[in-house]
């Protein structure tokens, strides 16, 4: 039986992101990932402007006047969302846990693809996969995701996005919309995500906290590496110190950021201690414009 507080937490989500899908991502989540091909829809009566390639000419024939086949688009789409679960995902020192603002980002997402009449799946990694659920439609479905998400106990303590992409391309068999939301804290992966991306439509949602990006004079403090389980004393007073820890972490975003645009992997960038909002909608709004003038 779930616990009355887990409930409460699920449907506060539910509530907050569903009203988010709604109001602003919806429409803009159909607009920039398109369907698996175009279906027949109907055949009509030429008119001045159609193609004359869509000329069913058996119809035609048949008629006495030109006919022409019409095509929409099939729109049903299959969502797949990858979550890092490795314990450097539950570090967080402003408003929340990575892990937590990951779980929301999730939340969105799903009820995006949903709302889309679209699949949605959800795998949960570590160092090796976590939790599988297949891809399926539904509120009741879409629930289950986010009570994972937020709830399931990982067992590994490393992060493997290599592990995560072999078995997303072993239980697909088309292509699919696939968002990966991790710290990307994992050995080189650049060669699987270029494989992947070529069979998948692949979006990176890369999750920070401040404190990752930078080191602020706190004097002697105790760190542990939550991946390794190493603890190590660190005097932060040291100006030099402060500076070459900032200057790594510019430097592994930069990284990151270089090896997701050489394999044409769109990315969006959330942090702890600001509205993830506004990322997701700027994501939205710079890929439709970029559709627009392909």
């Amino acid at each position: 039986m779930i616990a009355k507080e887990v409930l409460k937490n699920i449907r506060r989500i539910q509530i907050t992101t569903s009203r988010m899908v709604n109001d602003v991502f919806a429409g803009q989540y159909q607009s920039v990932f398109k369907g698996k091909g175009m279906e027949f829809d109907e055949v009509r009566e030429y008119q001045p402007g159609d193609e004359i390639r869509s000329i069913d000419w058996n119809v035609t024939a048949r008629m006495g006047n030109p006919y022409i086949k019409k095509f929409v688009e099939e729109r049903e789409l299959t969502v797949m969302l990858l979550l890092d679960m490795s314990p450097s995902s539950f570090f967080g020192t402003r408003n929340q846990l990575k892990m937590r603002l990951a779980a929301e980002v999730c939340s969105v997402l799903a009820f995006a693809a949903i709302k889309n009449n679209d699949k949605v799946g959800f795998i949960a990694f570590t160092d090796k996969i976590e939790k599988f659920i297949p891809a399926r439609k539904g509120l009741r479905h879409v629930l289950r995701i986010i009570s994972e998400a937020l709830y399931f106990k990982p067992k590994g303590k490393k992060t493997d996005i290599n592990a995560a992409l072999e078995y997303l391309n072993k239980i697909t068999t088309r292509k699919t919309v696939v968002f990966i939301i991790s710290d990307f804290y994992s050995p080189d992966f650049k060669k699987m995500l270029a494989v992947s991306n070529k069979r998948h439509d692949i979006v990176a949602i890369t999750v920070s906290d401040p404190r990752e990006m930078e080191l602020f004079d706190a004097g002697i403090v105790k760190l542990e590496d939550l991946e390794s389980g190493e603890t190590f004393m660190v005097d932060t007073s040291d100006i030099a110190l402060r500076k070459k820890y900032n200057q790594d972490a510019k430097q592994r975003q930069s990284e990151r950021k270089m090896l997701f645009s050489s394999v044409n992997v769109d990315t969006i960038e959330v942090r702890t201690d600001m509205p993830y909002t506004q990322s997701l909608f700027r994501f939205f709004r710079n890929r439709e414009r970029r559709l627009r003038t392909r």
